[in-house]
């Protein structure tokens, strides 16, 4: 009984010197973390300042393109090259399109500016008047704005020029030449139609035909540029070899009032003073 009850007090004993033991050590633990914290919090204070630790910069790696990346880059590239390209082929086409339009009106406009120098230097109400023809050839109609311009309205009629000499002496003459009024003529001057009817005191006397002015009229019209007024004959040029030409040339020169009466209508009567006012001669040109 004795000896039990020693070793149960000496049990007891060493647990609780073990109990106190282990609670030392825990304490001796804890006051080392302590003791860390505050000499680390020691360390960062200096002279009351609180020192902050440097830190290094990070450094951020980029990674490198893929190689889809780059086959995608050099696709745009090459979509840029050909898209300037085509813009570059496309203002260049404009641009010589451009230059075949310009070229064109240039040459149209140079053409009616020769075709208006030729035909109507400013016609006003007066004009000069000249009819001429071989006696075995056509009636030839002249006229100038000048005596000394070219001709603006030139026409030869199929009418022989005796026939018209024989109905000038049994009175007044009137000549009418019409041609067709078609919606393409709009723009078109009267005196530029090519092909006429002709009608000579109501009768009908065959077509007629614009002209241009070739080197024997000009001979003509010029052998009676001094002319104002009168009627006489100019002796044949023996020059001349064609038959139906042969014979002196008749002529008949006055001066002419132009009365427009619209775009399809002018006529031409001849000043005569020894007429009392009545034209010895009337010419209307129609478009009807």
């Amino acid at each position: 009984m004795a000896k039990s009850s020693q070793d149960l007090s000496s049990k007891k004993q060493f647990n609780w010197t073990t109990k106190v033991s282990n609670e030392e050590q825990q304490q001796e633990v804890v006051e080392e973390d302590t003791s860390l914290k505050i000499s680390s919090n020691t360390n960062n204070t200096k002279d009351g300042k609180t020192v902050t630790p440097l830190k290094l910069p990070e450094v951020s790696i980029s990674k490198s393109p893929s190689l889809k990346t780059i086959h995608e880059e050099k696709r745009d590239d090459a979509k840029l090259i050909q898209e300037s390209e085509t813009s570059a082929s496309a203002s260049a086409s404009a641009s010589t399109r451009r230059k075949a339009v310009v070229a064109k009106l240039k040459s149209v406009l140079t053409s009616l500016g020769k075709n208006r120098g030729n035909f109507q230097q400013g016609l006003g109400t007066k004009v000069v008047g000249t009819l001429f023809g071989h006696k075995n050839g056509h009636v030839h109609f002249a006229f100038q704005k000048d005596a000394n311009s070219q001709p603006a309205f030139l026409v030869e009629l199929a009418t022989p020029i005796s026939g018209l000499v024989q109905e000038m002496s049994s009175g007044l003459v009137r000549i009418a030449l019409e041609c067709d009024k078609t919606d393409e003529k709009k723009s078109t001057r009267l005196i530029d139609e090519p092909l006429w009817r002709t009608y000579c005191n109501g009768k009908k006397c065959g077509f007629a035909t614009t002209r241009e002015c070739g080197p024997k009229e000009l001979q003509i019209l010029k052998a009676v540029e001094p002319i104002s007024m009168g009627v006489g004959v100019l002796p044949r040029n023996e020059e001349e070899s064609d038959e139906c030409d042969s014979g002196d040339v008749m002529y008949m020169r006055a001066k002419f009032e132009r009365v427009v009466g619209s775009r399809d209508s002018e006529a031409f009567y001849m000043m005569n003073p020894d007429c009392d006012g009545a034209a010895e001669l009337s010419i209307y040109l129609l478009r009807v």
